[in-house]
């Protein structure tokens, strides 16, 4: 596997990289469950601007989101 580049991605596409296997959708509502119950996560997005009608991270909430959960 290539090594994770942190740059601006849709939401379903860093989606896809934590969940390959799942439909894009679904993809997209498991990985925000875990950033919802990551409360610290949760409030630094919303710090950086992030809303719940956003389609894609910035770099610095994609950076926040590795450090939170892992690198997918």
């Amino acid at each position: 596997m290539d090594k994770f580049t942190i740059k601006a991605y849709s939401k379903k596409e860093l989606a896809l990289l934590y969940f390959p296997d799942s439909s894009p959708r679904t993809a997209v509502c498991h990985l925000m469950g875990w950033i919802r119950r990551c409360t610290t996560l949760w409030e630094v997005l919303q710090t950086t601007g992030y809303e719940n009608t956003c389609k894609t991270f910035t770099p610095k909430q994609v950076r926040a989101i590795v450090e939170q959960l892992g690198e997918p």
